[in-house]
């Protein structure tokens, strides 16, 4: 593994960032036909089968036994595909796209103390205030939420987004962690995992799914295809290449997208709080992430 992004890490980060920060908005359109367990399933399920398609016309085999292996690959894919994609898609059922977007923005926080303690990327002084700055920000995110607890779903639903950005950066410590395996094959076996525990999920839950209409069966087909066959294999090889830190740096597009994308196309309303969120986490990833904002922008 090399910490050293190349081109090709940066070119990958940057379409993450337009990828994911429109997913929220597609997952919005899909649950207007489908139910939450339903628009995981199934964007999983799409995107195990994109890429074991995808291993068998590259001749990739599976990889030999090894149970520290399959162990990672199981954990990967709870904390990465099937435990994030349920609470994203119950979460969105009540609260705006451009929120789910915006507390996504919080993964880098979370990543950068769990890389200290977990992994071999430490966490010194400049990126303990961007962590600091960056959850402030959070906290002006939740905050109205966090005071009306039991009042609701709403603000279970604001938690459940928290949470699953929480799940990401878990996800994140223990791919770096991965014994070495090919990407694609790492990719798509977690989300063969996520599809396994989603399935029987979605038949006891919500039954066998039907098609509802054009606007939200597209929906379900995109996600399965870029934000999760094409964004996952993306997501682990530039962590694998570059490290679950430099990873983090997909967050600062993903909730100015986010909120692009909710209000351009859903017509969200978009509250002050969430301009002054958004400030606060870019200005504390900014801190944390200084050196590689230098690379990426050329200052010597």
């Amino acid at each position: 593994m090399t910490d050293n992004p190349t081109s090709r890490d940066w070119a990958g980060v940057i379409a993450l960032g337009l990828i994911w920060g429109g997913t929220f908005m597609v997952v919005a359109l899909a649950l207007e036909g489908y139910g939450p367990v339903t628009v995981a399933t199934a964007r999983t399920t799409l995107g195990a089968v994109a890429l074991l398609v995808l291993m068998w016309g590259t001749g990739r085999s599976m990889p030999a036994w090894d149970r520290a292996l399959w162990e990672s690959i199981t954990i990967i894919g709870i904390l990465s595909t099937a435990l994030p994609f349920v609470l994203l898609s119950w979460g969105q059922q009540y609260v705006p796209s451009a929120f789910a977007g915006l507390s996504m923005a919080a993964i880098p926080l979370m990543v950068l103390p769990l890389a200290h303690f977990f992994s071999d990327e430490p966490l010194n002084a400049r990126k303990f205030i961007g962590v600091t700055m960056g959850f402030c920000g959070a906290l002006v995110l939740i905050g109205p939420g966090l005071s009306q607890l039991g009042q609701g779903t709403q603000p279970l639903a604001q938690l459940a987004c928290i949470g699953a950005a929480f799940c990401y950066s878990l996800a994140s410590i223990f791919t770096r962690r991965c014994p070495p395996v090919d990407p694609v094959t790492l990719a798509a076996l977690t989300l063969v995992v996520g599809s396994v525990i989603l399935v029987p999920i979605m038949l006891i839950s919500e039954g066998v799914p039907v098609w509802q209409d054009a606007r939200s069966g597209l929906a379900i087909i995109a996600l399965g295809l870029l934000p999760t066959a094409l964004a996952t294999l993306l997501r682990v090889s530039i962590i694998r290449s570059a490290g679950s830190v430099f990873m983090t740096l997909v967050n600062y597009q993903v909730p100015v997208w986010s909120m692009v994308f909710g209000a351009w196309i859903l017509s969200e309303v978009l509250p002050l709080r969430f301009f002054i969120a958004l400030a606060m986490i870019l200005a504390g990833l900014g801190i944390s992430q200084w050196y590689s904002l230098r690379r990426l922008l050329a200052v010597r």
